[in-house]
């Protein structure tokens, strides 16, 4: 069973369980946004769903709800900053804003992030950068959800790799964000939440093997997409966004879920770069046109209805739902409702 609530309603219920859980207004309204993007664009799995795991940490003290973010700067074109263990939601988008800030006189400008925490759909920071008219790579480590290749124990992060090129005059913005499993880890955690199963080739159990199980995998490990090559891109994710960044590293991401022994201290790692920095703004945009214009053009394999950027069916998946509606399974409804009760605060009256 599932239930349709408008983005107007799911941030003001997502606003008002944040402000509960401890969170500063501001700081729950930009995270409120966020979490309903990710259901808009059909990511369930970095949603408003997460908002009980999120407070959950809050409650044991190894997420800080009102951070001092530190901003040094390290060179003439990067930027440490220090997220002082804030939602990574909070601690990514000053980055982005003090990141495209100094790319604007640099023509570009590179931010290593530590001291984060999970900071939701990846997409949400190059959205925030193609908004301000900027190129970017996002980068980020994880908690331990992918064997190094040949192993059967967690190590890597899932890892989420984003990129975004401004759009042309006439074509949208090109929008990636992937994780480096075969599906997000997120996904396979609704998928328990629902008691729904996984389809094969998915995840391997604790034991090292395969399962269809939602809640085995979750507790065992992801596999990797491409296989030895998705693993090589999660090592290299841990390394530039952790290792470099001064973050945790090497399997020392605590577990979202799990760990709240001490926080998470996951590391971004986050490029900027103006789209005209090699040619002016006008041909950039012509060039991105044409690009465009031929990708549509090209002959489609059976089967294939149309040719899309990658952004493009998300972009039409959350212009769908704000006419129709987002769904929530009865399950994710019923996680929200449990939370809102521990706090007995004004989320609960949503559900009255």
């Amino acid at each position: 069973m599932e239930i349709k609530y408008t983005e107007e309603e799911l941030e003001h219920l997502a606003g008002l369980l944040l402000v509960d859980g401890g969170l500063p207004v501001a700081d729950a309204r930009i995270i409120a946004r966020d979490l309903v993007q990710a259901d808009l664009r059909g990511l369930t799995s970095h949603g408003v769903s997460r908002i009980p795991m999120y407070l959950n940490r809050i409650r044991n003290k190894v997420v800080n709800p009102n951070p001092s973010i530190r901003v040094e700067k390290r060179s003439v074109c990067s930027l440490a900053v220090h997220g002082d263990d804030g939602m990574g939601f909070i601690v990514s988008h000053r980055a982005v804003e003090e990141g495209v800030e100094l790319a604007r006189s640099t023509g570009l400008a590179l931010v290593g992030i530590s001291r984060s925490t999970h900071f939701g759909m990846s997409a949400l920071y190059v959205n925030h950068a193609l908004e301000m008219g900027f190129n970017s790579l996002i980068l980020t480590n994880s908690s331990p959800a992918i064997a190094a290749w040949g192993g059967r124990t967690p190590f890597l992060g899932a890892a989420p790799l984003a990129a975004g090129m401004v759009g042309g005059k006439h074509s949208p913005p090109y929008v990636l964000d992937m994780a480096m499993t075969v599906i997000a880890r997120g996904k396979i955690r609704v998928a328990m939440t629902n008691g729904e199963p996984i389809p094969e080739g998915l995840a391997l159990d604790s034991e090292g093997r395969p399962t269809t199980d939602a809640k085995k995998a979750f507790e065992g490990v992801c596999l990797p997409f491409g296989g030895v090559k998705g693993s090589a891109l999660s090592m290299l994710m841990d390394l530039m966004a952790g290792l470099f960044t001064g973050a945790n590293f090497g399997g020392e991401v605590k577990s979202l879920y799990y760990d709240h022994s001490e926080p998470q201290n996951v590391g971004h790692m986050f490029l900027f770069m103006r789209p005209d920095l090699f040619m002016p703004m006008d041909e950039y945009q012509d060039r991105m046109d044409t690009f465009y214009q031929r990708l549509k053009a090209l002959p489609r394999a059976q089967g294939c209805d149309e040719i899309m950027l990658p952004g493009e069916p998300e972009s039409r998946k959350a212009q769908q739902r704000r006419i129709e509606g987002i769904p929530l399974s009865q399950q994710i409804v019923d996680e929200l409702r449990e939370t809102a009760s521990l706090y007995g605060g004004e989320a609960l009256t949503f559900f009255k």
